[in-house]
C-alpha cells in the first residue's frame, strides 16, 4: 500500500486472526477521501453470530449498518474481524446491537450511524433490535433496511 492514508493499516493484505474478543478486536479507519460530501455508507452481515450469556447456545442475527461518514471511514476488514469476534462472546441480543453501534460511533464520529438487528427466533420469539444516532442528515438518499421479518416456515 502505497498511499500514506492506508500505511497505519495493519490488518488488511495479510493473514489476521480473529479477535478472542470483540474488545481485543482493532477497529482500523481510513480518511475520508470525500469530507465534503454527504453519502451513505452500508454494511451488511446476514449470518453474525454470538452466544446467549445464559446457555451458551449461538444467536444468530442479520445485521445491517449505516452511516454517514465525517472525518474516517471503518476498514472493511477489520469491521468483519470485530463483527466475527462476537461469535463466542455472550451477551443479550441488544446488548450486542448497541455494543457494535456506540463502538463505531467512537471510533469513526460519523455524521450520522444507524443499525438494524434482526435477530432470529429463540424460544419461538425473533427480537429486532434498532439504534440511531439522531435523524438523518437533511438531503441523505436513506434506502430502506428491507430485511424481511420472520415468517417462520412456509
Amino acid at each position: 500500500m502505497t498511499d500514506a492514508i492506508y500505511r497505519s493499516l495493519t490488518q488488511l493484505g495479510g493473514k489476521t486472526a480473529l479477535p478472542a474478543s470483540p474488545a481485543a478486536a482493532v477497529l482500523e479507519r481510513v480518511s475520508n477521501p470525500h469530507p465534503g460530501e454527504r453519502y451513505l455508507v452500508r454494511f451488511t452481515a446476514p449470518e453474525f453470530t454470538s452466544l446467549c450469556p445464559i446457555t451458551g447456545q449461538p444467536d444468530f442475527a442479520h445485521l445491517v449498518i449505516d452511516y454517514v461518514p465525517a472525518g474516517w471511514l471503518v476498514e472493511s476488514k477489520s469491521l468483519k474481524l470485530y463483527l466475527g469476534a462476537f461469535r463466542n462472546h455472550g451477551a443479550f441480543h441488544e446488548a450486542c446491537t448497541l455494543e457494535i453501534a456506540l463502538r463505531l460511533k467512537a471510533e469513526l464520529s460519523p455524521a450520522w450511524l444507524r443499525i438494524g438487528g434482526y435477530w432470529y427466533p429463540r424460544g419461538g420469539m425473533p427480537i429486532d433490535v434498532f439504534w440511531q444516532s439522531g435523524p438523518p442528515p437533511e438531503g441523505l438518499w436513506l434506502p430502506p433496511q428491507e430485511v424481511a421479518p420472520y415468517r417462520g416456515r412456509g
